[in-house]
């Protein structure tokens, strides 16, 4: 059984879910950051707003590094949208979460320093921020903080791997996927709002990202997670062992196709500093520079 617990654990942190644990407890569980750790990574937040409030923009796109997603060629998966008009604190991150006491999705606007203390790894860390054309990024910023329309574009049933052109079931990526399109794409507000949302990343070209399962166990063991489905998934992707499911990296490729102009910022620490690249290329594993990159020294 321990071994199911395992690969199932697996399957979910392969496609961006909660952190879960081999003991069977997949939901959110508080972590143990030494005081040192918290310290850096306050400190890391601060770089983190520094870059945003040097854009003068209203909104972006930020992604961070949790559970080891290496095995899947993954470095990031969970993104929000960042707001200066935040009504929580200025650059609060808007995001989808899944709220384990009542088994559902829940909107939640989070303050940059919570949003980069949920890591999974208080050593080495990733940020990714992702400014968009003004005329974009403003129609996302109104686009988000309209409670009532965003709401709409809620599901009622989280699932971290959503195949996402069906409407059955949400992840947090999904979620911002959906808010784009209804900005961008100037989408009517009724009850198919999400329906819309889907036919217009499809008609752009939207592709997400292929995860390769590998195993008839691992995909055999999804079943024991209880965030993590299925049914919403063609057969031909089920058969071939792949998933087909949103992640920050497919968000950013979307973004980066239909508007070149786009810029970027990946931000990481470790125990001793920060590291900043500008640009797409990403920065080495293990947060190494590389030349132009920027170095700050943490304390």
């Amino acid at each position: 059984m321990r071994a199911v617990l395992l690969a199932a654990a697996l399957l979910a942190a392969a496609a961006g879910a909660p952190a879960a644990s081999a003991s069977g407890h997949f939901c959110d569980r508080e972590r143990a950051i030494a005081a040192a750790q918290q310290s850096r990574l306050l400190q890391f937040a601060g770089f983190v707003r520094r870059e945003l409030e040097s854009a003068g923009d209203d909104a972006a796109l930020v992604s961070r590094s949790g559970i080891d997603l290496s095995r899947f060629h993954l470095r990031y998966s969970h993104a929000g949208v960042s707001l200066k008009a935040s009504g929580n604190t200025r650059w609060s991150v808007r995001q989808l979460y899944f709220a384990c006491d009542e088994s559902r999705p829940r909107l939640y606007d989070q303050g940059l320093a919570g949003f980069v203390l949920g890591t999974d790894d208080p050593e080495v860390g990733f940020v990714s921020i992702v400014w968009l054309p003004a005329e974009q990024s403003s129609a996302l910023a109104r686009e988000v903080l309209d409670n009532a329309r965003v709401l709409r574009l809620l599901a009622q049933r989280y699932s971290a791997n959503a195949y996402p052109f069906s409407v059955r079931y949400q992840n947090c990526n999904q979620w911002l996927l959906e808010a784009m399109a209804a900005a961008w794409g100037r989408l009517p507000d009724d009850a198919q709002l999400r329906e819309h949302a889907q036919a217009w990343l499809a008609a752009q070209g939207y592709e997400p990202a292929v995860i390769d399962v590998g195993s008839h166990a691992l995909m055999f063991a999804g079943q024991f997670v209880p965030f993590v489905h299925l049914d919403d998934h063609p057969l031909d992707d089920r058969y071939a062992l792949r998933l087909r499911t949103s992640v920050p990296a497919s968000i950013e490729a979307f973004v980066r196709a239909r508007w070149p102009q786009a810029r970027r910022v990946e931000l990481c620490h470790d125990a001793r500093r920060v590291v900043v690249r500008r640009g797409w290329e990403p920065l080495a594993e293990g947060c190494r520079p590389a030349p132009g990159d920027e170095v700050f020294a943490l304390q």
